[in-house]
This record gives C-alpha cells, sequence and structure tokens, in this order.
C-alpha cells in the first residue's frame, strides 16, 4: 500500500477514537466510530483477496447496522429528553439499544457471531488492529453510559460472553479464531466488572491489548496461521517459541504472569461486592478458556510435527518485522504482575 494512503488511513483512526474519547455529544460519538470504521476497510481489503474481501464485506455490515441502531437509539433519546448528551440517558429502550449497539460493535456475546469469520479473513496485522485499536472507541462509550445500564443485563453479556469465548475456541485448528475467541472472552471480564469498578474494566482492557499485542506478533514474525505451523516454529527459533507459550498462558490468566493481575481484581472486586457464585462461574469460565491455550502451547512445545505440513516452512529466513514491537509488548505481557501493589495504590 502506498505509504502516504497508509498514514492518511491510520492518522483517521487516531483521528476517530479520539473524537469518541472526547465527545459527549452522540451525534459525535457517532460520527467517531463512522470514521474509524471508514478507515480501517481500506486496511482490511488491502490484499485483494476473495476471503479479505468477504470479511471486510461481514465487518462493514456488521459496523453499520450498530452505528444506524446507536444513531436510532440516540435520537429517540432526545426526542424525549430534549438533548443529546450522554450523561442524561433516561429512556429505557434507547438505552438497551444503544448497549446491544456497543456489544456488537465490540463483538460481546450473543452478538460475537461475526468476529471469528471476519479476524480469519485478515492478515495478522490489521486483525491486530481489529482485536485492540477498534475496540477501545465502544468500550469508552460503553464505560461513560455505564450507570444508565441495566446491571443484570451487563452481567449475563460477561457471563455469556466468557463462555461463548471459552467453548468457541475448543475445537479451533486456526490461530486467528482462536484469538478472536479470547478476544471474546476478555471482552466479557471487562463487562462483568463494569457496575462495580470501571477502572478495573480500565485495567483489564490495557492488559489485554500488551498480551494480544505479542500474540498477534509473534504469530507475524513466525508466519503461523494454523496449529500444525506452530508445531514447526521451535527448530528456527527456540527462544521465540518459549516466550510465545508464555504469551498464551499468560492471555489464560496463569500466574506469575501478567493476565493473571485482571483476573484476580476482578474476582476480588465481585467477592467484595457480595457476589461469590459470579465470581466462582466467571473462574470455571476461564478455566475452558485456558485449556485451548494449554493446547496451543503442547502443540508449540511438546510436540514434534509427524506430518508434512501444508504451508512453507520459513527456515531461517529473514524478515523484515521490527523486532523492538514484540519484544517491547512480550516483557510488559509476562512481567508486570510485579507491581500489582503499586497498582492497587493507583486504582482503589
Amino acid at each position: 500500500m502506498n505509504p502516504y494512503v497508509l498514514a492518511t488511513l491510520l492518522s483517521s483512526l487516531g483521528l476517530g477514537t479520539t473524537l469518541t474519547f472526547a465527545s459527549s455529544h452522540w451525534l459525535l460519538a457517532w460520527m467517531g466510530l463512522e470514521i474509524n470504521t471508514l478507515a480501517i476497510i481500506p486496511l482490511m481489503a488491502q490484499h485483494h483477496h476473495p476471503r479479505a474481501v468477504e470479511a471486510t464485506t461481514k465487518y462493514f455490515l456488521t459496523q453499520a447496522t450498530a452505528a444506524a441502531v446507536i444513531l436510532f437509539a440516540s435520537t429517540t433519546n432526545a426526542w424525549t429528553t430534549g438533548e443529546w448528551d450522554m450523561a442524561n440517558m433516561s429512556n429505557p429502550i434507547a438505552t438497551a439499544m444503544i448497549l446491544a449497539a456497543l456489544a456488537l460493535k465490540i463483538g460481546l456475546a450473543p452478538m460475537h457471531f461475526w468476529m471469528p469469520e471476519v479476524l480469519q479473513g485478515l492478515d495478522l496485522l490489521t486483525g491486530l488492529i481489529l482485536s485492540t485499536w477498534q475496540k477501545l472507541a465502544p468500550l469508552a462509550l460503553i464505560i461513560q453510559t455505564a450507570q444508565a445500564f441495566d446491571p443484570l443485563l451487563l452481567t449475563a453479556l460477561g457471563l455469556m460472553s466468557t463462555f461463548v469465548g471459552g467453548w468457541g475456541g475448543l475445537n479451533q485448528t486456526q490461530l486467528r479464531k482462536i484469538l478472536a475467541y479470547s478476544s471474546i472472552a476478555h471482552m466479557g471480564w471487562m463487562m462483568i466488572v463494569l457496575q462495580y469498578a470501571p477502572q478495573l474494566t480500565l485495567l483489564a482492557l490495557l492488559m489485554y491489548v500488551l498480551m494480544t499485542s505479542a500474540a498477534f506478533l509473534t504469530l507475524k514474525l513466525s508466519s503461523a496461521t494454523k496449529i500444525n505451523t506452530l508445531a514447526t516454529v521451535w527448530s528456527k527459533s527456540p527462544i521465540l517459541t518459549m516466550t510465545a507459550a508464555l504469551v498464551l498462558l499468560s492471555l489464560g490468566g496463569l500466574p506469575p504472569l501478567t493476565g493473571f493481575m485482571p483476573k484476580w481484581f476482578i474476582l476480588q472486586e465481585l467477592a467484595k461486592q457480595g457476589l461469590p457464585l459470579t465470581a466462582t462461574v466467571m473462574a470455571l469460565a476461564a478455566l475452558i478458556s485456558l485449556y485451548f491455550y494449554l493446547r496451543l502451547c503442547y502443540a508449540m512445545t511438546l510436540t514434534i510435527s509427524p506430518n508434512t505440513t501444508t504451508s512453507i516452512t520459513p527456515w531461517r529466513t529473514q524478515t523484515t518485522q521490527a523486532s523492538f514491537p514484540l519484544a517491547l509488548s512480550t516483557v510488559m505481557a509476562l512481567g508486570l504482575l510485579p507491581i500489582t501493589p503499586t497498582i492497587m495504590m493507583l486504582i482503589i
């Protein structure tokens, strides 16, 4: 892609998200979401592969539907209340519609069906943008209007997303689909604690972005998109294989890795709010997700591929990818647990 076009699209992505962050008016927020969607579509379709074009079309249709519902619901709310301000969401139907539309935007269950299909059709770097940056603006809107939403609805969305994210990833062989279901499960963790401690939602989002970035950049460096390709990576770069396995375990939430911190805080907060049953169900749902991360680790580190893989094996090929972003995100995805006391002082 032409570097000037790429720079324009990436700056438009930044502009759309910033506009949504800064707005307290529904029309401005909607405009930011639209700029965001329109900026990523050329990036998604840049390879002109039928699979990429299909994924782009699916993404455009779901995002356009969600944006239309947001516009309709905010207009309905403005009609009944007389103002467009986000803080004044007194119409229950409009509020429920906005939550449904924003859940569709970020891929919360049961509005998650587009997410694995779209991510599977993209290359790894565009998939990384879709899994991290594109979640920021809708989540900012959900956090800003969280007090207007029905607590039971938020809890139901959170629980369903963690279970769907776990169950859906169990029988997948495609790494991008596994990461899509991982994303759905992490969004569920963010939703479940939103009404009690929004700062923990932000912490979980930050940790999710770090761990997902490390996972996608590792896969990009090793040119792996299927589980059986992972089995051949150890011979090319053993150190990368080891760090990739640790990043996956961090995504699963195992101590002493970074991914344990947000899950620990969220379970502690749920118990503090008098919801031990919800906390137990969330912990059990995390175990389901952990199974498919362990399966990937097993394929990477404990097996030697017996079959001839259909993919081209990149024997010691020189990569053009900058290794600094991968190194930085990997270190942060693995080693931030010791600063937990500092974070506790800052957010609690």
